[in-house]
């Protein structure tokens, strides 16, 4: 009995776990539909734009970027002025949302 509940709780908490995660793919959306999609696109961006596409960028390296524009050690007017408003948790989702797609 106990093996089965240990057994139960174990696979609810994977689930749980899946449904943040794809949460936070969905938030990352919303918000790089609202803040990086007018200059970085969603797959490229627009033809006559001079910043690099984001979709398929390793996540890691998307979180570090973010991060460093918003605490102005990496430097952009433009990059810290956005950055400079994002959470940690919106860093997490943009990042996780562009990261899964394909160029």
């Amino acid at each position: 009995m106990r093996l089965s509940a240990l057994a139960g709780s174990l696979i609810f908490g994977l689930l749980s776990a899946q449904s943040v995660n794809a949460a936070s793919i969905y938030a990352g959306e919303a918000k790089a539909a609202m803040v990086c999609s007018q200059c970085h696109g969603i797959r490229t961006p627009s033809a006559d734009a001079p910043f690099p596409p984001l979709a398929g960028r390793d996540q890691e390296y998307l979180k570090t970027a973010l991060k460093q524009y918003r605490d102005k050690t990496r430097k952009s007017d433009i990059m810290n002025a956005i950055a400079g408003s994002l959470s940690d948790d919106d860093i997490n989702n943009v990042a996780a949302y562009y990261a899964k797609l394909k160029p």
